[in-house]
């Protein structure tokens, strides 16, 4: 299989009328595309297209996750030509910066709100010759424009299936130059610290993921899509279940917990904050019980826990930063293997009766879930891992196309994120004196040190399209600077403990890293999100926004000037990060500033849920200065 057209071809050959794709019409309805539907509609608006569209050349998508945007998607590809994604709310600046930089020939839009904005700057386009709506206008109105062609999806289609009639032969498809080294997309990164930057991935970097992925599916498996599309993580996931002809729902964060009920997945890609939100729901939910529900969660849990320790270390599947001596070893093994058997038992019975009601909220059915986009908190990580909900986290980036590391079913480390792929080289490097300290391409092995995470392989970008000095300043000789910060440990799995770029120098030139604090801190009931502060400063401190449900009686409108708030944060806070729980003097967080409102995403949070700090650091500068005199 030499590219991504080859692999779409393909699909009704081996899957045929297997449901491909299901659209959420209402609570427990949808309406399903087989993989010969979704050939057969792809190439209809390939036909629609070829007209204008040529090898190579931009096709900008602005919607969000549907069947339009894969059928669009895939159209694209089939001609060879790039497709350009990004999210429905994009901004005038993205707008203008992406269609202009990508000198984008056609934009699919997802609806009329898009539509008008483009519209709006369409004098500042260069490149744009077509918009495409997905749906008609819900109001018979009459879009126009003096310089650009405007078309409905469904107009474009109807046109390629009478084109089609005249030559049905698809040679159209069969007869391309394209090749492994061309570009299958281009997504630009957010921007949030400065210019986007095109971000180039082939049909290669693609292929090699899917070649890769130490996962499989079986033929019919149901998967959700709720993360963003234009994303490469969950574009990689889709096309991955596509690869193994299982049929993908469209869900949302707003429909996830019905669409769990209905649908009774078998697996998902999914983002930290989402685990997050479901263990809250899950406490949240044991708060309201009666005591003997309570009581019988905490004993369940109890011989969960040890359950599953005991499992870790009898299967090997331990976090050893550093080799241990083989007599420990041998200890350590004995002694979980005999309370293994102790626990065996108990834990069977608490599972049965309260654990499996806890899986059955997930439509019982989940094998599992593949986390990335962030770090997930390692309460969170491991709380779900015990319950019987495995959490595959995983490591990558957009330039990787995106996953460097993984865990597996047969190795889930709760802390790690697995092992470094197949055919990929990592290398650490210290970040003080440049010393490349680990190289897994000459065999060279350091445990336990932390350093920035390089690394070399098939799936790195060609590079930032049109930006040769950003692409140099991270792609030297084909490694790949992440801006990560990991540690290998010493059963060869990654450990991520931060980011290079959000590390905090304090005043006595103390490096910290904000993510392990941060994380410690979200363990508490009380603190729902937080961000370390403190660059330049004498002492750490932290922004917090409180979980209100925890209180026995609803704070005022002004919470974050209760003084009982602040202090509840401040002893919370307190309780986690301090020298008995592994923190050294100087990560101790002094100062409490409590947020008036949570961060959100498009405002302090990117679409994959992470934060934008150096967006929070100047929303909240008054705060944090007024705190620091």
């Amino acid at each position: 299989m030499r590219t991504m057209i080859d692999f779409y071809l393909d699909l009704p050959k081996r899957f045929g009328h297997k449901k491909a794709f299901g659209t959420r019409l209402g609570p427990g309805v949808y309406q399903f595309k087989t993989y010969m539907e979704l050939l057969n509609e792809a190439k209809h608006l390939a036909f629609g297209l070829s007209e204008t569209l040529s090898e190579r050349d931009k096709v900008a998508i602005f919607a969000d996750n549907s069947y339009e945007w894969i059928q669009t998607s895939i159209a694209t590809t089939l001609l060879g030509a790039i497709d350009v994604p990004r999210a429905s709310d994009v901004t005038d600046q993205d707008i203008l910066y992406i269609l202009n930089h990508s000198e984008s020939k056609i934009l699919f839009v997802e609806n009329e709100t898009v539509f008008e904005k483009v519209i709006r700057l369409e004098k500042d386009l260069e490149f744009l010759k077509e918009i495409i709506l997905f749906y008609p206008p819900k109001q018979n109105k009459e879009f126009k424009s003096r310089k650009i062609k405007i078309i409905t999806l469904q107009e474009l289609v109807e046109k390629g299936i009478q084109k089609r009639k005249e030559d049905p032969s698809d040679q159209i498809f069969l007869e391309n130059t394209i090749k492994e080294s061309d570009l299958f997309t281009m997504i630009y990164t957010s921007g949030t610290t400065g210019t986007p930057k095109g971000v180039m991935l082939t049909h290669g970097n693609i292929l090699f993921q899917l070649k890769n992925l130490p996962l499989s599916l079986k033929k019919g498996d149901k998967t959700l899509s709720i993360l963003p599309i234009w994303h490469i993580f969950e574009r990689i996931f889709e096309i991955f279940s596509l690869s193994y002809g299982a049929c993908t729902y469209y869900s949302s964060v707003r429909t996830l917990k019905e669409d769990l009920k209905f649908v009774k997945p078998n697996f998902m890609a999914s983002a930290p904050r989402l685990w997050e939100s479901i263990y809250g729901g899950i406490l949240g939910t044991l708060n309201k019980s009666s005591l003997v529900k309570q009581k019988m969660f905490q004993v369940s849990m109890y011989f969960a826990k040890r359950f599953f320790h005991s499992r870790q270390v009898i299967t090997g599947n331990v976090l050893d930063i550093h080799p241990m001596v083989i007599w420990k070893q041998i200890i350590r093994f004995v002694y979980h293997l005999i309370r293994f058997f102790v626990v065996c038992f108990p834990y069977f019975i608490f599972d049965f009766l309260v654990l499996s009601k806890i899986r059955i909220a997930t439509g019982g059915e989940l094998r599992g879930s593949v986390s990335g986009g962030g770090a997930l908190p390692f309460h969170v990580d491991e709380f779900f891992n015990m319950i019987g909900i495995p959490v595959l986290e995983g490591y990558g980036m957009t330039e990787t196309a995106p996953v460097l590391a993984m865990r597996t079913f047969e190795e889930i480390i709760p802390g790690s994120v697995g092992k470094i792929f197949p055919h990929t080289d990592l290398r650490l490097v210290d970040l003080n004196t440049g010393e490349v300290f680990l190289d897994t391409e000459i065999g060279k092995f350091v445990y336990g040190r932390k350093g920035e995470i390089h690394v070399k392989g098939k799936q790195v970008m060609a590079g930032y399209y049109k930006n040769p000095e950003a692409t140099n300043k991270v792609l030297v000789a084909g490694w790949l600077n992440t801006g990560d910060l990991g540690i290998f440990t010493s059963n060869h799995n990654l450990r991520i403990v931060g980011r290079s770029k959000e590390t905090i120098v304090l005043l006595g030139g103390e490096n910290v890293e904000p993510v392990p604090i941060e994380s410690k801190i979200l363990e508490s009931e009380w603190i729902d999100q937080c961000m370390v502060v403190g660059q330049d400063q004498k002492f750490l401190s932290a922004l917090v926004y409180p979980n209100l449900n925890r209180f026995e009686t609803t704070p005022g409108k002004e919470f974050w000037k209760d003084k009982d708030v602040i202090q509840k944060m401040e002893s919370e806070i307190k309780s986690k990060i301090n020298v008995q729980t592994g923190f050294k003097s100087f990560e101790r967080v002094v100062g409490v500033i409590v947020i008036p409102k949570p961060f959100e995403v498009g405002d302090e949070l990117t679409a994959k849920l992470s934060l934008k700090r150096h967006v929070i650091t100047e929303k909240y500068k008054n705060q944090i200065q007024a705190l620091y005199e």
